[in-house]
């Protein structure tokens, strides 16, 4: 005997879970609100065509930006307006994947209308739900691209003209115009049947993406009673009586049934066939006549710190760029202030004999400070056993830590000593270089000449290095 068991779709988590998991609860929407019943036939759909395992929904900023409290799926925050071009990334590197781009009328019309359209006119293979309900509902019920002529918000207390703030983007028009796209549609939620006509048009749009046959974009008319100030009941009204009259609902392109599927290609040439596409020749092709250290079996992390001005930058992207010579996994990866000269700046760079995950470091196993505030600011993350290298000269007040090895060098006044201030971080290149001990100095001496190439600077440079190792 068969039965039917009512549940939430399996693509739905059990429990809702919010605030970091001290909390449960069925919804954080307002009342009347349409993001849970798009939500629920997303779900829906998911669970029916067996894609959950394999879908991932892009969130950026927006009402709909806890969706990963309800979908267990793959689940990516993305920045305000930015969902497609994540999108566009994830699917491009897992094109198996099915990924859904989940966006409200302030964040896809405004910040991220020119994202949309590029993603829509690249026919990138993706699903878009577009929630318009014609305000900035999540941060205080701002006018939004969608706002009606006449239409009150807190930037339009007066209401929305057209001499002022223009007419309203009708979204779905502008991307079916593309060539690209598959399918685009427009539908509202608020009586039993067109709540069905947008479970339609729901899996429609996924379906296509499940056959590869592109772009396919959903508008969905939704109920914001709390930014409308009106109740769920007269906010449904509404849309009925007036939002739609402007935002037609019905389909404004459809391919669907004459689009091929497209095939994502992923070749993937060794790297030296890049190298040769795109005549990028290593420095370890140009330096002839060194034999390099066998490699090691570790990463390092070092995170170099000091003003902007004092060459951090530089010494990180020398380090990285001799280490790769010497066959090792590297990245590098810069930071500073707006002042650029004079002030902060530092950079990260890991050194590994494997693949490196993130170059982001948190813990370094080296900190190279070259002014007072960085060492003050890194110290405290490095990590036990490690090492930190400051510049004695400029830094008055050595390490306190008493877990890690603490060399002090006055690189900046050796440097001046040589000639030039300026090669303060090639001391400290070489002091590191020393203390370490897994570089080819032979190499280096070459490779400095490579990387920075002014040669007013090479032989000071050379000096400035071999100093560091002295001192060291």
């Amino acid at each position: 005997m068969k039965t039917t068991v009512l549940q939430k779709p399996a693509s739905f988590f059990d429990e809702f879970v919010l605030k970091g998991g001290t909390q449960l609860c069925n919804t954080h929407y307002c009342p009347g609100c349409g993001h849970g019943i798009l939500h629920k036939l997303i779900a829906e759909a998911v669970s029916d065509f067996d894609i959950q395992d394999r879908t991932v929904l892009i969130s950026p900023v927006g009402c709909s930006v806890f969706a990963y409290y309800y979908f267990d799926v793959g689940n990516i925050q993305s920045a305000h307006g930015r969902a497609p071009a994540v999108a566009t990334g994830y699917k491009r590197s897992n094109s198996d994947s099915i990924v859904i781009s989940y966006q409200g009328d302030g964040d896809l019309a405004a910040i991220g209308a020119n994202e949309i359209l590029q993603a829509a006119n690249r026919g990138e293979q993706m699903t878009v739900f577009f929630v318009n309900n014609a305000i900035y509902g999540m941060t205080g019920g701002q006018m939004a691209p969608t706002t009606l002529i006449g239409q009150k918000s807190t930037t339009t207390p007066r209401g929305r003209t057209m001499q002022n703030e223009g007419y309203p983007l009708r979204m779905s028009e502008i991307i079916a115009t593309l060539e690209a796209p598959v399918y685009v549609e427009r539908v509202m939620m608020t009586d039993a049947k067109n709540i069905a006509r947008t479970r339609k048009a729901v899996r429609k749009a996924l379906k296509n993406q499940i056959e590869k046959k592109g772009f396919s974009f959903v508008e969905v008319l939704s109920a914001c009673p709390t930014g409308w100030k009106m109740t769920p009941v007269n906010s449904k009204k509404w849309i009925t009586d007036t939002l739609s009259k402007y935002f037609i609902p019905g389909v404004k392109k459809d391919d669907s049934e004459d689009r091929e599927p497209v095939i994502i290609m992923h070749p993937e040439p060794h790297f030296k066939e890049y190298h040769e596409i795109l005549d990028i020749k290593s420095l370890a092709d140009k330096i002839k006549g060194v034999k390099l250290p066998k490699i090691e079996e570790m990463i390092d992390e070092i995170k170099i710190a000091g003003f902007g001005g004092q060459g951090v930058l530089s010494l990180g992207y020398a380090l990285a760029n001799i280490a790769m010579g010497h066959n090792y996994k590297v990245s590098w990866l810069p930071s500073y202030g707006p002042e650029m000269r004079g002030g902060t700046a530092n950079c990260s760079v890991k050194i590994s004999d494997k693949r490196i995950g993130s170059p982001m470091i948190d813990n370094p196993t080296v900190l190279v400070a070259m002014n007072k505030p960085s060492l003050h600011k890194f110290e405290p993350l490095v990590q036990p056993g490690g090492i930190i290298l400051y510049d004695s000269g400029l830094i008055d007040t050595p390490p306190e830590r008493d877990d890690v090895t603490v060399v002090g060098i006055p690189a900046t006044d050796e440097a001046d000593k040589l000639g030039s201030t300026k090669a303060a971080n090639m001391v400290m290149l070489g002091a590191y270089a020393k203390l370490r001990g897994y570089l080819s100095i032979d190499y280096v001496k070459q490779a400095l000449k490579l990387i920075i190439k002014k040669e007013a600077f090479h032989e000071l440079n050379e000096k400035a290095f071999m100093k560091g190792m002295e001192l060291a």
